[in-house]
C-alpha cells in the first residue's frame, strides 16, 4: 500500500511539472525523492505497523471462528508474557544455560538492520502473571493446579500449537485478499542523454501508473490502470507534453476453472484449515491437560512408594538388629541373622531405586509443562491424600466376597455397579458422547469433503479450455520525440477495444489424468481414515470404562489387603517377640504390608487416571483460558 501513496504524491508532482517547466521538473523530482526517501526512513514504523495489523486481523478472524464453532470466543493470544516461570527459575536458582537464548527472544541482541529494535519487547511488569512468588534457597512447590497453568505457558508445544492456529489465519487472510480489490502503483523519472544525431538531446521522462484488479469467485478477473507520464526536453525547444492511458480487462473462464467451487477452491480450503487447527488446538489442551495430571499424579505416587519404602528399609534394619540380639542371647540361629540381613539389602536397594525413579520422574514432570529438568520444585502431596479420602467412600461401598464369611457359596462373583463414580456409564451412552464431541473425528469427516471437493476440482482439469477476453485502451502515451504534441487526454469516443473467444482442446491431459485418479484414493483414504478413527475411539472407550470398573474393585481390594497386612505384621511382630513365630513369617509380613499399601495407591491413582481418559477420549473434557480442567457432570452440576 504504500507504493499507491507513492504513486499519488508523484501523480500530483506531474502535473506541476506540465505547468511550471523545467523548474516545476526540478521542484517534482527533489520532491519524488524526498517521498522515496521519507518512505525508506521509515521502515522501522512501517514493520511495525504491519506485524500489529497482522496480529489484529488474525485475532478477529480466530475470535470470529471461535464463535462458529464453539459458541463463545477464548482469549487468544501468541505473545508470551516475559516473565513465564520457566524464565524467573533459570535466573533466581542460577541454573546452567547456553547463551541469551535460553531466557528468550526479548533477550537476544539485536543484530544488524533489525526491522524493529522494540520488538520483541520483555513484558515484564513487577509482578509474576502466574502468581508464583520464588523464595530465595527455597524449593518451589507447585499445586496441581499451578502446574496446569504453568503448562500453559510454558510448554514449547503448547505454544507451538497457538502459533499453528495464528498462522491458519493468516493464510486464511491472504486467500480472503485474493478475491478482494488488489491496488497497485509505480513510479519512476528517466533522464536520458541522446548523442545518435551529432547533437546531444537531454530529456527527462516521468511515469506513474496506477492499477485496480479483482478476481471473482466465478473465476473471472478484471483489471483496470490508469498511467500518466509526462516528457520535457531540456535541450532545444525545452517543450513538454503529458501522456495519458487508460486500460481495461477483464477475462472469464467458461469451462475449465469456471465456477465458484473451483476458482474459490483454495478459499474453501483455508477456511477449513482454520477450522481443523483450532479442533486440533482444543483436542491437544485436552490431552495435554491429562498429561499433566497423570503425570503430576506418577510422580506423587512414586514419592509414596518411596516413603514406603523407607518405612520398609527401617522395619528391616531394626528386625535385624533384633535378631541378632536374639542370636547373642541363643535365641536365634546365624542362619536367620544372615537372612534378615539380606532382606534388609534388598530393602536398601529398592529403597533406593523408588528415590531415584521419583526424581526421573519429577525431572519428566517437569520439563512435560515447560520448565528446566535441573529446577529445584516440589510437588503437593495434598493431591494424592485428597483422592485417598475421596476414594474411600467407594472402597466401603464395594462389595467383596471375603466381606462375608459365612457364606459357603463359591460361586465367582462379578463387579457390580455399587459404589461406582458418576463416569461410569453405560457402554452405548458413551460412545454416543464421544461420537458427538471429538473434535479430531469432526477434522477426520471434514477431510472426507475435502477429498471430495479434491475430485471434483481435478475433473475440471480435464475440460477443455475456453476463456472469454475483453480489452479497452484509451488515450496516449508521450516519449521525448512527441514532446510537440499537445497533452493528451481520456476520450472514451476514441480508443482500441478487442474481443477475444480463446478455445484450448484438451489434447493432452495426462498429468491432469493422473490427479483425477489419485484424488479417488485420496478419498478412500480419507473415509478409511474416519472408520479407522471411529473404532479407535470405540476402543479407547471402553478400555477406560473397563479400566474404571478394575481400579474402582483395586481399590476396595486393596484398602482390605492393607488392613489385612497391617495386623498381619503386628501380630506376627508380637509372636516372633514371643518366639512363637519364625523370622521368615515377620519378613513375609513386612513384605506383605509394602505391597499392599503401593498396590492401594496405585489403584488409587489408577482410577483417577482412568477418569480423566474417559473424559478424554468422549471429548467431554474441557479447557478453560487458564489451561484449567472443567470436568463433565452427567447431571450438569
Amino acid at each position: 500500500m504504500k507504493d499507491i501513496s507513492t504513486t499519488i504524491s508523484t501523480l500530483l508532482f506531474l502535473r506541476i511539472s506540465t505547468r511550471t517547466g523545467r523548474k516545476g521538473i526540478t521542484c517534482m523530482s527533489l520532491l519524488v525523492l524526498l517521498s522515496a526517501l521519507l518512505f525508506m526512513g521509515s521502515g522501522c514504523t512501517m514493520a511495525s505497523k504491519y506485524r500489529k495489523r497482522a496480529d489484529k486481523t488474525a485475532e478477529k478472524i480466530i475470535n470470529k471462528k471461535q464463535t462458529e464453532l464453539f459458541g463463545q470466543t477464548k482469549d487468544f493470544n501468541i505473545e508470551r508474557p516475559g516473565d513465564i516461570l520457566r524464565r524467573r527459575l533459570l535466573i533466581e536458582q542460577d541454573l546452567p544455560q547456553t547463551g541469551k537464548a535460553s531466557l528468550g527472544a526479548d533477550n537476544l541482541d539485536k543484530i544488524a538492520h533489525w526491522p524493529e529494535k522494540a520488538y520483541p519487547v520483555s513484558k515484564n511488569s513487577g509482578a509474576a502473571q502466574d502468581g508464583i512468588t520464588l523464595e530465595k534457597g527455597r524449593s518451589l512447590k507447585l499445586s496441581l493446579i499451578q502446574a496446569l497453568e504453568v503448562g500453559a505457558l510454558n510448554s514449547a508445544d503448547y505454544q507451538t500449537k497457538k502459533e499453528s492456529v495464528f498462522q491458519s489465519a493468516l493464510d486464511l487472510n491472504l486467500q480472503r485478499n485474493e478475491f478482494g480489490f488488489f491496488i497497485d502503483g509505480e513510479a519512476g523519472s528517466q533522464l536520458t542523454v541522446d548523442t545518435t544525431a551529432g547533437e546531444t538531446v537531454k530529456g527527462v521522462t516521468n511515469t506513474g501508473s496506477l492499477s485496480v484488479s479483482k478476481t471473482l469467485k466465478s473465476g473471472a478477473k478484471i483489471i483496470t490502470a490508469i498511467g500518466v507520464d509526462v516528457v520535457s526536453l531540456l535541450t532545444g525547444s525545452k517543450t513538454s507534453s503529458m501522456g495519458i492511458t487508460g486500460d481495461a480487462s477483464i477475462s472469464i473462464p467458461l469451462l475449465r476453472g469456471a465456477g465458484r467451487y473451483i476458482a474459490a477452491e483454495p478459499l474453501t480450503q483455508a477456511e477449513q484449515n482454520l477450522v481443523y487447527a483450532l479442533y486440533d488446538l482444543e483436542r491437544y489442551k485436552k490431552t495435554f491437560a491429562v498429561d499433566v495430571v497423570t503425570s503430576y499424579l506418577s510422580v506423587l505416587q512414586q514419592s509414596d512408594q518411596v516413603d514406603n519404602a523407607a518405612e520398609n528399609y527401617r522395619n528391616l534394619i531394626t528386625s535385624t538388629r533384633r535378631t541378632q540380639r536374639l542370636a547373642d542371647a541363643g535365641r536365634a540361629t546365624v542362619i536367620e541373622v544372615n537372612q534378615s540381613l539380606q532382606e534388609e539389602l534388598t530393602a536398601r536397594a529398592r529403597w533406593i531405586s523408588a528415590t531415584k525413579m521419583h526424581e526421573n520422574q519429577l525431572d519428566s514432570f517437569k520439563t512435560l509443562i515447560g520448565l528446566p529438568a535441573d529446577a529445584d520444585i516440589t510437588l503437593d502431596r495434598a493431591e494424592l491424600e485428597r483422592l485417598n479420602s475421596q476414594y474411600a467412600a467407594m472402597a466401603k461401598a464395594v462389595e467383596t466376597p471375603s466381606n462375608d464369611t459365612t457364606s459357603k457359596s463359591t460361586d465367582l462373583v462379578p463387579p457390580s455397579m455399587e459404589g461406582a463414580g458418576v463416569l461410569e456409564m453405560n457402554e452405548d451412552k458413551a460412545i454416543e458422547l464421544a461420537f458427538g464431541n471429538r473434535v479430531d473425528l469432526k477434522v477426520a469427516q471434514g477431510r472426507v469433503y475435502d477429498a471430495q471437493r479434491a475430485v471434483v476440482v481435478k475433473a475440471n482439469a480435464l475440460k477443455a479450455e475456453l476463456t472469454l477476453l475483453g480489452t479497452a485502451q484509451v488515450g496516449q502515451v508521450r516519449s521525448l520525440a512527441t514532446t510537440d504534441l499537445p497533452d493528451a487526454s481520456l476520450d472514451t469516443s476514441s480508443g482500441v477495444f478487442n474481443g477475444l473467444l480463446n478455445l484450448n482442446l484438451p489434447v493432452e491431459r495426462t498429468a491432469e489424468r493422473n490427479e483425477y485418479r489419485k484424488s479417488y484414493i485420496a478419498l478412500e483414504q480419507a473415509v478409511r481414515n474416519v472408520q479407522s478413527l471411529e473404532d479407535t475411539i470405540k476402543l479407547s472407550i471402553r478400555q477406560s470404562l473397563n479400566k474404571m470398573v478394575e481400579a474402582r474393585e483395586s481399590v476396595a481390594i486393596q484398602t482390605k489387603a492393607v488392613s489385612v497386612a497391617e495386623n498381619r505384621a503386628k501380630s506376627t511382630s508380637m509372636f516372633f517377640e514371643a518366639g512363637r513365630s519364625e523370622l521368615r513369617d515377620l519378613l513375609e509380613a513386612q513384605a506383605s504390608l509394602l505391597t499392599a499399601r503401593n498396590a492401594l495407591t496405585t489403584a488409587v491413582v489408577e482410577y483417577r487416571r482412568a477418569e480423566l481418559a474417559f473424559q478424554r477420549d468422549a471429548g467431554i473434557l474441557q479447557i478453560d483460558d487458564k489451561g484449567l480442567m472443567v470436568e463433565y457432570s452427567p447431571t450438569g452440576e
